[in-house]
């Protein structure tokens, strides 16, 4: 028994000193950030823009559906926002805008959206991604949508990953096309050529401090990539959110390395934050670590009352905070 308590301190001990520390304040330019994610986290980076779309100016998303497609329901989101041709319709964002749960939907017309569909995708189909670009055109947005590019389903990049029409584990295709910098290029408009290489830092920091992680189906440890260039001065932010089966519990750093938003964010003045999701069996049951997309979280899991929602944004609020 002495043996077994021994080793039952020794285990916490080592979890605390393992534990990451805090996401430190940046000063970063948080007032205004733009938004990006594949397939859950393409769901959860609409979700994000259309709650917050005061303050996010641009969205990307790649293998994704329209604002609220799930309803609320995991059969719907399976057979009718994967596969299928989801409902487009006003009536939900326009009912949580009148209960002053999203930000005014006016706030859409002004966005800049960009959106990728391989046509190798067989998980989520042309038509899902269709349904979301018109949805961003009922409010007079205009999305910038790539449809020509033979990938699975993954993140596309320019040298990174799988063969391209792969749709395998870490999820992240070398199609010859960056796709990060494509969609940062779009929303934030002109930058400056990528670095080689990245050369800044990738921080580890605990998600704990935004919510009761696991409860909500995150994970202990996020992300967040820091050009040497911001630990001086202001910078902008930019989210990026990875897919389902694809957080670091899944598939270690590979999308947080190799996803391709480092490399511009270097010479663009550009923190990127990379929130993790993780696979939950009892009480939440998100079997593949996927964003939350469909309510497993609760009623308002696509609103400001979003508990991923809010932990997100306290995040980058954080960023946004003046270094002490």
């Amino acid at each position: 028994m002495r043996s077994c308590a021994a080793e039952l301190v020794l285990l916490s001990l080592c979890s605390v000193a393992f534990a990451a520390e805090p996401l430190a304040p940046h000063g970063a330019d948080s007032s205004k950030f733009t938004v990006s994610g594949v397939s859950s986290g393409g769901y959860m980076a609409v979700q994000l823009h259309v709650a917050h779309s005061s303050r996010i100016s641009g969205v990307g998303a790649l293998a994704a559906g329209p604002y609220y497609c799930a309803r609320g329901s995991l059969w719907t989101a399976w057979s009718e926002c994967m596969t299928g041709s989801p409902q487009v319709a006003k009536a939900h964002a326009e009912r949580f805008a009148r209960e002053r749960l999203i930000d005014p939907t006016s706030n859409l017309a002004a966005a800049r959206v960009w959106l990728f569909s391989g046509t190798a995708d067989r998980t989520v189909s042309p038509a899902v991604v269709d349904a979301l670009a018109r949805f961003y055109e009922m409010y007079k947005a205009k999305p910038q949508v790539v449809k020509s590019k033979p990938a699975g389903h993954a993140m596309v990049t320019a040298d990174a990953g799988a063969a391209c029409g792969a749709t395998e584990p870490p999820y992240i295709n070398d199609c010859d096309y960056d796709a990060a910098g494509e969609l940062l290029r779009h929303l934030l408009g002109g930058l400056l050529p990528a670095t080689a290489k990245p050369g800044g830092r990738l921080l580890a920091f605990d998600q704990n401090d935004f919510a009761d992680a696991s409860a909500i189906s995150m994970a202990d440890t996020g992300y967040a990539y820091i050009p040497r260039a911001c630990d001086t001065a202001p910078c902008r932010v930019h989210v990026a959110f990875h897919g389902c089966r694809q957080g670091a519990e899944a598939v270690g750093e590979h999308f947080v390395r190799d996803a391709g938003y480092n490399r511009w964010a270097d010479t663009n003045r550009l923190i990127v934050l990379y929130p993790q999701a993780i696979a939950r069996y009892w009480w939440v049951y998100n079997p593949r670590g996927c964003w939350d997309w469909w309510g497993y979280t609760g009623a308002g899991y696509a609103t400001k009352d979003g508990a991923q929602i809010k932990a997100v944004l306290g995040m980058v609020d954080r960023l946004g905070q003046l270094r002490k």
